[in-house]
């Protein structure tokens, strides 16, 4: 399969993805052809760094036919107009999580994208369930682990940021950052293993930042299952393990743990099942893997803008479904606290 020409647009995060594709694994299915940004002398940086064109003006790179897909890295409150207009210019899109800050222009889009016949991926949650997610679901159906009961997730990272006037600044814009910014893959997680969420309660604290918005969050999940579910995201923990993205899901009748505890495994992931056999407690599963949730899934978008159909291809609604529960976390932390999620 020939490589897709891609062009980067918006270079604060962008820059480091046109690290990734000019590497490998990214490297083997994408070919770096432009990056865009307001910042021109940006542009030119990465642009010379890369040997590739420069541009500052969205319309301009969409007008190049030699570039049919697009990565869009800008931030996500009106990513879904932005999109709007790659995809009506008959190009392809892979962005970042999180997709947008409005679930309705969200779904709109991503409707609009499945009638035009393109692609529009993102890295959480990605176009087809990451290797640890099947796992999970294939060990519950497998060892009949039974109703799922229970989550908890913690991430951390040590950040000390400074005031910018951007929009991590803006608590309507950046709503409880580290669950904003960190803790939104686990919501990912969480929706596609335990389905629609109910309500949401937050609590959240600023400790070090020199942002006016919150570094410490925690978010509370009722899901409609009955399920609950707690994420915890830090900017404030400099141990050096940062971004473990931890997981414990209580099923019935067996725990299912990633990448929890101090010994780090040498994969990216790390997968036990803690189950009773005959009335003793037992790992009887264990895998290392990969890939996680949260990768981005460069091959699946080469085969996707190929035309190729994708096996277990995650909907709109699943997409938009984790984004409901970000506004209602947004709803919550500016009022009482605790908010129902709206449908």
């Amino acid at each position: 399969m020939n490589r897709i020409r891609i062009g980067i647009v918006g270079l604060r995060f962008g820059s480091h993805i046109a690290e990734e594709i000019s590497a490998s694994p990214g490297r083997e299915w994408l070919e770096l052809a432009g990056v865009c940004d307001f910042d021109a002398a940006k542009a030119q940086e990465i642009a010379d760094r890369h040997g590739i064109s420069r541009f500052t003006d969205l319309d301009a790179l969409l007008a190049d036919p030699s570039i049919p897909a697009i990565g869009l890295f800008t931030g996500p409150v009106g990513r879904a107009a932005l999109i709007r207009k790659i995809i009506r210019a008959g190009k392809d899109v892979i962005t970042t999580k999180p997709f947008e800050r409005d679930p309705d222009a969200a779904l709109e889009v991503l409707r609009e994208a499945k009638q035009l016949g393109r692609v529009v991926h993102l890295n959480s949650p990605g176009p087809v369930p990451p290797m640890d997610i099947k796992t999970i679901r294939q060990w519950q159906e497998i060892h009949q682990l039974g109703r799922p009961i229970a989550a908890r997730f913690d991430t951390w990272a040590n950040y000390r940021e400074q005031a910018d006037g951007g929009w991590y600044d803006d608590s309507q814009l950046c709503p409880v950052p580290p669950i904003f910014r960190l803790g939104i893959y686990c919501i990912n997680d969480l929706v596609a293993l335990l389905g629609e969420a109910e309500r949401v309660a937050v609590l959240e604290s600023r400790l070090f930042t020199g942002r006016p918005t919150a570094d410490n969050g925690q978010l509370g999940i009722l899901f409609k299952n009955g399920a609950l579910a707690n994420v915890f995201a830090s900017f404030c923990v400099e141990d050096g393990d940062y971004y473990r993205d931890s997981l414990i899901l209580n099923f019935e009748r067996g725990t299912i743990y990633r990448n929890v505890g101090a010994n780090r495994p040498a994969s990216r992931c790390e997968l036990s099942l803690i189950k009773l056999v005959e009335g003793k407690p037992q790992r009887v599963e264990q895998v290392e893997l990969l890939q996680r949730s949260g990768d981005y899934q460069w091959e699946n978008f080469c085969r996707a803008v190929a035309g190729e159909k994708l096996e277990e291809e995650v909907m709109p609604e699943q997409i938009v479904a984790a984004l409901r529960v970000i506004t209602a976390m947004t709803a919550a932390a500016n009022g009482s606290g605790t908010a129902i999620i709206s449908s």
